[in-house]
């Protein structure tokens, strides 16, 4: 699956540009470079003429690009990519202050000029503009606590067949990609939450799949095109999105069909609270802020392919990190075995009395998190840190660096889940510091979701299986030239079952 999005992208970014670089003389012939005008900026490393800083991008992966030039530069630095102006953020003092004083002028994400993509456009949560549409959206609590509870049947099922699954295949003595078996539960568990049981019939389960191998391998060039996007606008060029657009046309129909194939099931017993609570919406003709078929079926391509893709990536790191520390795994399978047992499989409802397998999740979500940058926009000038920010800088917290910042974190590039058992006042003051689901009026609404998914898929790896791999460690190098953390190297294990008798579910 990873095969199809692991393009060189140094190599990848070098030739597009070349292929840019005649218009992009026209329009800095054309354009003024930004000046300071007296205005207290933060510090800019060297640049150079006409790109500016965008050769510091591209030596790996972004994210560690940017945390080099931040542990050279300083934690609080100007680009300019081209002639656009755009700030880095990776220490966590300065993040924490962003947040708490000034997020209501950092609520806008930075367009990359293709609004009408489902999964990268802004009809869903995302990257919706900060308005009344937005917030409307995040009202309805759609992944609340309330709703979560009303639909914890739906993710017990599937995690019992996901078990199951791994079971057959231990029996077999058959080896397991974790990544792949990872991305078919939340597949499943995502698809039944937003579609019901029309998820399961016409091949939709596997279908899904193919547009999550499409838009991974499109990831890459869409943040080339945020990149490019303001320098090449003036001229009418919207890099790839020809290519994006007829990946996005292509799902949207085929979420139509699956919409379209719902509406038409009213008695239908195994309903979706998502999808009713979005149709009832769209019907409604006296709500103060309508939504359309295309917000919809954005929403759910959010869930399939943002929330879906973060939690299986998040629980390979976390299964990495476990097989490579046999004493955190001794541990963490003692704290389950002793709360939960070994007579049924561990619920999601077990997790609040399973503190150090959370934090273990915790632990891996800051090493690996699943989103390594926050993209923001600044929509009013403000002071941070003694310097001034204009209206419409772009903003890059580097999430990655700030969970890896020394300052705020002993032994940072350690894997210590112990981090994590602090008392109640430490807990607080670290939270400040953890972005893995982001912050803010921004931050991911599905994040608790996003816990409870990667919990108990663990907790059932841990509980139900020894784990044996090829050589003494899981490789954990990182993917690179990608703007979201992947393992380079799949991690596939054979799982030989502890308990030989089927689990059930509850008793």
């Amino acid at each position: 699956m990873e095969a199809m999005a692991s393009v060189d992208f140094g190599n990848f970014f070098i030739s597009t540009l070349l292929c840019l670089l005649s218009t992009l003389f026209l329009f800095l012939f054309f354009s003024k470079k930004p000046k300071k005008n007296g205005v207290n900026l933060p510090p800019s490393p060297p640049s150079l003429p006409i790109i500016g800083h965008v050769h510091h991008l591209f030596s790996g992966s972004v994210h560690k690009s940017f945390q080099k030039i931040s542990s050279k530069y300083g934690p609080f630095l100007h680009l300019r990519i081209f002639n656009v102006p755009i700030v880095l953020v990776s220490s966590a003092s300065v993040a924490y202050e962003i947040f708490k004083d000034h997020d209501m002028s950092v609520s806008s994400h930075d367009a990359i000029g293709m609004e009408e993509c489902l999964v990268f456009g802004s009809f869903g949560f995302t990257n919706a503009p900060y308005g009344d549409y937005w917030k409307s959206s995040s009202l309805t609590n759609m992944l609340g606590p309330q709703a979560l509870e009303r639909s914890r049947g739906v993710r017990a099922a599937e995690m019992e067949r996901f078990y199951r699954d791994l079971l057959d295949k231990a029996m077999k003595k058959q080896s397991v990609e974790i990544g792949e078996e990872a991305m078919r539960l939340v597949n499943s568990i995502f698809g039944k939450m937003s579609m019901g049981s029309s998820f399961s019939e016409d091949n939709n389960e596997e279908k899904v799949s193919e547009f999550s191998v499409k838009f991974a391998a499109l990831t890459q060039k869409i943040f080339l095109a945020q990149i490019l996007r303001k320098p090449l606008e003036k001229f009418g060029i919207s890099p790839f999105k020809k290519e994006v657009m007829d990946v996005s046309y292509e799902f949207e129909e085929m979420l139509e069909r699956i919409i379209v194939k719902y509406e038409e099931k009213v008695n239908e017993h195994h309903r979706s609270e998502i999808m009713d609570t979005l149709l009832a919406a769209y019907r409604d003709q006296n709500a103060e802020c309508k939504i359309t078929r295309k917000h919809i079926k954005a929403i759910i391509a959010e869930l399939l392919f943002g929330a879906g893709d973060t939690s299986s990536k998040s629980t390979q790191w976390a299964m990495a990190e476990i097989i490579n520390n046999p004493k955190i795994l001794e541990r963490l399978r003692e704290e389950i075995d002793s709360v939960v047992g070994r007579t049924r499989l561990v619920q999601e409802t077990d997790l609040p009395k399973l503190p150090y397998l959370q934090a273990v999740i915790k632990e891996s979500l800051r090493l690996h998190p699943p989103g390594a940058l926050l993209p923001r926009e600044f929509d009013q000038g403000c002071k941070i840190g003694g310097f001034y920010i204009p209206k419409g800088t772009s903003l890059v917290i580097n999430a990655y660096a700030v969970m890896r910042d020394a300052d705020s974190w002993t032994d940072p590039d350690e894997f210590k889940p112990e981090r994590f058992l602090m008392q109640e006042e430490e807990r607080r003051e670290k939270v400040l510091n953890f972005l893995p689901f982001g912050a803010g009026r921004r931050g991911c609404p599905g994040s608790n979701l996003g816990y409870i998914l990667i919990g108990t898929a663990i907790g059932v790896m841990v509980q139900c299986f020894d784990w044996e791999i090829e050589g003494d460690y899981v490789n954990m190098e990182e993917a690179s030239g990608r703007p979201f953390l992947a393992m380079a190297h799949p991690l596939n294990c054979v799982p030989l079952p502890r308990i030989l008798n089927p689990l059930p579910s509850s008793l």
